[in-house]
């Protein structure tokens, strides 16, 4: 069997309602619309599994290399738990518009309504204008009757959590919390596998038809967690040329490395597949040795587990995500 090598995905563009031209002008992706609000990097969700774009391997379904390579690629214990279905999707969202406010499902609940998996995400801010805010919980705590109230008085929005961001802030959200991404943001999604949202109020907003978009009251009634959380925003150092953790979850782990020099890594530890995402600037990974992959901004790489050793060398001052199962 051929060795494995740093894999490549063609980038799924998703028009949406909310969507820009930053997923082009920003980020490198090709298409027709202005109206680009996803670029699906690495996904497994049914309909939208992605396909490889570089190497032996190109033209291959994401679930087809998983079920020939196995452990190889994903590692042991995240084949064991997951099988063909890679856990995670990756995405860069541009939000030229403000996104309707929803909520996701936790697992149990996603599992008796929909059979699939929850939905716990973050965000790595990777633009911001001025004054961009989104929207992160509660502002204060609450309990279903009040949430009602506040749903059907119109005054949902008063009682929100909205925070001001900048570019490198970083946002977990777990399933249950409601949460929306304000307009003039663009950034990295990293999530579970799933496209379970229950959207709760949308801006009374009319798509090109003249219609209003579906809500999902009556289903995020029992999905929403109702508490107050006051830290909601990653609290890291910025340190270069090593990795900074920026998010610690059951579902995944996220580092930024912020690269200026060669700096070496080493994951023979992880039983894992290795993910990169490039915010900012490009760079070469090294393997096997002698090989290389030249990766640029808005480029996003799966590492296979059986690479235990990569050198990352910037070509220029660059900015990316680290994501794998601990």
């Amino acid at each position: 069997m051929d060795q494995l090598y740093p894999l490549k995905f063609k980038p799924i563009l998703k028009e949406r309602i909310w969507g820009g031209d930053k997923l082009k002008t920003d980020l490198g992706k090709t298409g027709k619309s202005d109206k680009y609000g996803e670029s699906w990097e690495l996904s497994a969700v049914q309909g939208d599994v992605s396909v490889v774009s570089n190497g032996f391997l190109k033209n291959n379904l994401l679930e087809e290399i998983i079920e020939i390579y196995m452990g190889d690629l994903v590692g042991d214990k995240v084949f064991e738990s997951f099988g063909i279905e890679f856990p995670l999707l990756i995405k860069f969202i541009d939000a030229n518009d403000d996104l309707s406010i929803q909520v996701h499902p936790n697992d149990d609940l996603a599992m008796e309504r929909h059979n699939s998996y929850g939905k716990s995400e973050m965000w790595y801010v990777m633009d911001a204008v001025p004054g961009a805010k989104l929207i992160s919980g509660f502002s204060k705590p609450l309990n279903k009757g009040e949430y009602l109230a506040n749903l059907e008085n119109n005054t949902l929005e008063q009682i929100l959590n909205k925070v001001q961001v900048k570019a490198g802030d970083t946002f977990y959200i777990p399933a249950g919390r409601v949460h929306a991404i304000g307009a003039g943001i663009l950034l990295a999604e990293i999530q579970q596998t799933s496209d379970v949202t229950y959207r709760i109020f949308d801006y009374n907003r009319k798509d090109s038809n003249g219609k209003t978009r579906e809500l999902h009251t009556d289903l995020a009634i029992d999905a929403i967690n109702y508490s107050f959380v006051s830290d909601i925003k990653s609290v890291y150092e910025n340190c270069e040329n090593q990795p900074v953790n920026i998010v610690t979850s059951p579902y995944f782990t996220t580092n930024r490395l912020n690269i200026s020099s060669k700096i070496e890594r080493d994951y023979a530890r992880f039983d894992s597949f290795v993910i990169y995402i490039c915010c900012k600037g490009k760079f070469d990974i090294v393997y096997n040795d002698t090989e290389k992959l030249r990766v640029v901004k808005g480029e996003t790489v799966l590492l296979p587990a059986a690479i235990s050793e990569v050198t990352l060398i910037p070509l220029e001052y660059s900015e990316l995500l680290e994501v794998y199962i601990e």
